[in-house]
Formats: structure tokens, C-alpha cells, sequence
């Protein structure tokens, strides 16, 4: 007899395995992901919120729930490159995505960086954009560690929606 604990179901990691749909050079335009998302509807692009420099956006592949981004619309790709303006906006972006995910999610802590460059661990590395990652006391337990995997205790489209409505 199986029971609900036997199996873990989350199909959008296999996409990720897989390679599928991931740019191969994230060139500015229709292959650059960060491009192509605020031309969708927040909906498909997984928008949280727009500014005028940068945007806000969920991560398609999560570290943990409520794992976003912040971008800028232009495609750079070294933090270098961008304005003051764009520095100020993507300053204000994540502290209020650190305000939001604190009041929607109750997040004990963060992770913010940028990858910089494929060799430093960047998966777009041409279009700069900046992780924000929610931490949460014990959110390290045995998945990852032992069996290589994260579970998500929320669908993307459902914690866009809770994000975006307290940006």
C-alpha cells in the first residue's frame, strides 16, 4: 500500500534535468529569458512586480519557495554596467522583496547575491539579475541532503499571486 509520503511528484524538476527550454546563450531578444518575461503577462512571465529600470520576478527553477529575482530590463550582463538609477531601483526592489516575503511567507532570513559570469556559477550569465532566496530555521532537513532533491510546499503560479498582491 503506498501512502501520500512514499512519493514526492514534482514534474517541473524534470524539465530542468532535462535541459528543456533553457537558453543556450540567453542572447538579448527571444532566447534571454530575462527579455522575454516582462513582455508576457505577470501571469506567464512570473512577475511580481515592474519599476521603470527593473522588475521583479520568480525563479522558474527555486532553491526554496518564494525564490525571486530582480532584474534589469536592459540586457546587461556585469553589475558594472549599470546605471545608478538601475543600482538604486534593484536596492529598493530587494528590500521590499525582503519586506514582502517576511509579511507573506514569514522569512527568518535571506540569501541575496548575484552569480557574476558563468565560471562563478551564473546559468544566464548575459542578462545580470539578482537572487533573493527566503530562509526559514531547519529548511535544510534530509531532502537535499541525502536525497538530492528540494521539496516545494507551494505551486509558482499560487505564491506569484500571494507576492505580487503584497508588493
Amino acid at each position: 500500500m503506498t501512502t501520500p509520503w512514499d512519493r514526492l511528484w514534482t514534474p517541473h524538476r524534470m524539465e530542468y534535468i532535462r535541459g528543456e527550454g533553457k537558453p543556450s546563450h540567453a542572447n538579448e531578444g527571444d532566447d534571454c529569458p530575462f527579455c522575454r518575461a516582462p513582455g508576457l503577462s505577470d501571469d506567464d512571465g512570473l512577475v511580481i512586480a515592474r519599476g521603470v529600470k527593473v522588475y521583479a520576478l520568480l525563479n522558474l527553477y527555486p532553491y526554496n519557495s518564494g525564490h525571486l529575482m530582480v532584474c534589469p530590463y536592459r540586457h546587461i550582463a556585469d553589475y558594472t554596467e549599470m546605471t545608478v538609477e538601475e543600482v538604486a531601483e534593484l536596492g529598493a526592489f530587494t528590500q521590499n522583496a525582503m519586506r514582502v516575503l517576511r509579511e507573506v511567507a514569514g522569512a527568518h532570513g535571506f540569501n541575496i547575491g548575484m552569480n557574476q559570469g558563468g565560471i562563478a556559477g551564473a546559468g544566464i550569465a548575459a542578462h545580470l539579475h539578482q537572487h533573493v532566496v527566503p530562509r526559514w530555521g531547519g529548511d535544510m532537513n534530509f531532502m537535499p541532503v541525502i536525497g538530492g532533491t528540494k521539496t516545494m510546499p507551494q505551486l509558482l503560479e499560487s505564491t506569484r499571486e500571494l507576492l505580487a498582491e503584497a508588493w
